[in-house]
């Protein structure tokens, strides 16, 4: 058949077509494979110590071990679904935990306890084992407007602690900083406090960095502000002799003129592009941001439609650029209200009535998160840890038969669509179920093996791309 387009001509246009194609692919690459921390953990800069995160740790799990000493009494605090069935009784819950605990993971997959059982003691691992994702030593709102003296010596005394801590392998995977906002009244400020940290946790460990270390930007309302940081990062990199970028920042969401600037446009990419590509993550800042839409302190919760709206723009601006995106933090404490060795049995259960009723709030908004596809979210209290990972756990466990089914789908398809031309769609959606196992592994809610039965391989579930996954597979269909 006569083909009407000259291949000259045809091949020119295409030509073209690349360059656009690939300068549309630098800007949106995708979601980053990297591990992203499930949350953030603040805690004031003066408060900081070198065993702060295994500390708190310790908190988490006698929090637990109060207010839910087995998984019925959890289930039955969050309502999870089924927790209706589940016995009363402690003989009886001893015994269905021991017949849980001898049964195979495909056996006891067929029991309707399986979930909140499997959600509990998941959680106690990984209390004991990593309670603290990520830490960020706050010297904006969580440590206060303070005179410069005690300001400077803080930030030398948590420097010179984190460098224990990096000794002693105490420390957080993921760390940081939060320094004051660049506004008129604190820039000078916050400069200092940077310089002060960084110089005197450099010297104390010969110029090295902890893994995955970042400082945080708060209340960024114009790209100048990133501008500035970049440029002070250079600086600090000079000094230091640190190789060029090695300096990481993080933005925070907290104002309405981050979402809309003064010409209606959504200035976040162009905050984003400030950075020169040392921006890794955005921030949702609840509490600032539902101030700054006017709203009184008792409706500042992060289940109002405000925030949802800010959440959405976000993602719109920064959807498929790599740039991870943050929640905010629920501000009601699982802290009960009655304290002492000698409680009545009155005030013991208004103590557990008022914990359980706020890891229900906590529990929520953090599911509401998930399932608007925020991974990540901020915790301000050990108490809060174990609803963290209820909600994490349960989120990816629940969810996690059918993303089996849909991704083995997608491989088993996976010579059908290539054979048709038809595999970005696919890999589209074949990458988001990818993604979803790939972060359910990092947070420790699946292993890697349990993704086997989607037909990948570990090779091909560690490339992290569901576009190589097929492309890799027809190119052995091809030779075979």
């Amino acid at each position: 058949m006569q083909l009407a387009i000259a291949e000259n001509e045809k091949e020119q246009l295409l030509q073209e077509l690349q360059k656009a194609n690939l300068q549309f692919q630098q800007v949106y690459p995708g979601d980053k494979p990297d591990r992203q921390p499930v949350h953030t953990v603040y805690g004031g800069a003066n408060l900081f110590k070198a065993d702060t995160c295994t500390h708190m740790g310790v908190i988490a799990f006698k929090h637990l071990n109060t207010y839910a000493p087995n998984f019925v009494v959890l289930a039955k605090a969050l309502q999870l679904e089924g927790h209706q069935q589940l016995p009363q009784r402690q003989a009886d819950i001893t015994d269905l935990e021991e017949k849980l605990r001898d049964l195979s993971a495909s056996d006891r997959k067929r029991e309707p306890a399986w979930l909140p059982y499997t959600v509990f003691r998941k959680i106690v691992s990984k209390i004991f084992t990593e309670a603290v994702e990520d830490f960020r030593i706050d010297f904006e709102d969580g440590f206060g407007n303070r005179p410069d003296e005690e300001e400077d010596a803080t930030a030398v005394t948590a420097a010179k602690e984190l460098a224990i801590g990096m000794k002693k392998g105490t420390i957080s995977p993921f760390i940081g900083i939060r320094i004051k906002p660049f506004t008129e009244d604190l820039k000078h400020r916050s400069v200092r406090t940077l310089d002060l940290f960084l110089t005197t946790l450099l010297n104390e460990t010969d110029g090295v960095l902890p893994d995955n270390f970042v400082v945080m930007l708060p209340k960024v309302t114009i790209p100048e502000q990133v501008i500035t940081l970049v440029r002070l990062f250079e600086l600090l990199e000079k000094a230091h002799g640190l190789k060029p970028g090695t300096l990481k920042m993080e933005t925070m969401v907290e104002a309405t003129q981050i979402i809309m600037d003064d010409e209606g446009r959504n200035p976040l990419m162009r905050i984003i592009r400030a950075s020169e590509g040392r921006c890794i993550a955005a921030h949702f800042g609840t509490y600032d941001y539902t101030a700054s839409c006017g709203i009184t302190a008792k409706y500042q919760t992060m289940a109002h439609p405000v925030c949802d709206f800010a959440h959405h723009m976000t993602k719109v601006a920064l959807a498929s650029t790599g740039i991870f995106l943050s929640d905010g933090a629920t501000n009601v404490i699982p802290v009960a209200p009655h304290k002492g060795d000698q409680l009545s049995f009155a005030k013991l259960q208004e103590n557990a009535d008022s914990v359980h009723h706020a890891w229900r709030i906590g529990y929520g908004h953090i599911m509401h998160s998930l399932i608007n596809g925020f991974y990540q979210g901020w915790d301000l209290n050990p108490a809060q840890l174990p609803m963290r990972y209820a909600a994490t756990y349960y989120f990816f466990l629940s969810n996690y038969d059918d993303a089996v089914f849909r991704l083995k789908t997608f491989v088993e398809r996976a010579a059908i669509s290539t054979l048709t031309k038809d595999i970005f769609d696919d890999a589209a959606t074949g990458q988001g179920l990818l993604n979803f196992f790939i972060k359910a592994i990092n947070c420790g809610a699946i292993s890697e093996e349990e993704v086997l039965v989607t037909g990948l391989t570990m090779d091909e579930i560690r490339s992290r791309s569901f576009y190589k996954i097929l492309e890799g597979r027809r190119k052995q269909k091809g030779e075979k």
